[in-house]
């Protein structure tokens, strides 16, 4: 028994350090990014390091039903943010030129 516990501690310490790396990865992408594109895919970092993190809880919690049940819904919902947000860059990008976000404080609603 004390293997397995061993184990999983293992698994736990890398499956967190993977969750930590990846979220600090796309908040690096967001904060420092001068384009929308490399913006979009910040924020498609941090929430795949979400997804682990509900997976590692319910794994964690034996309740792995309800951790993909959410997982599952939270890249449903991912994938309509990045969907729209890519619509309005693709906008962006046809009345500017550019995606640089320096030059998008001219923008008038």
């Amino acid at each position: 028994m004390p293997e397995l516990r061993g184990n999983m501690m293992n698994l736990f310490s890398a499956s967190i350090s993977v969750i930590v790396l990846v979220l600090g990865l796309g908040l690096y992408c967001v904060l420092s990014a001068g384009n929308v594109i490399r913006i979009l895919i910040g924020v498609e970092l941090m929430t795949k390091a979400a997804t682990l993190a509900i997976i590692l809880a319910g794994y964690l919690a034996g309740r792995m039903a309800l951790a993909q049940c959410l997982a599952i819904t939270l890249i449903v919902v991912e994938v309509a943010v990045i969907a729209v947000a890519s619509g309005i860059a693709v906008g962006i990008f046809k009345s500017n030129g550019t995606l640089d976000t320096s030059e998008l404080k001219t923008l008038k609603g």
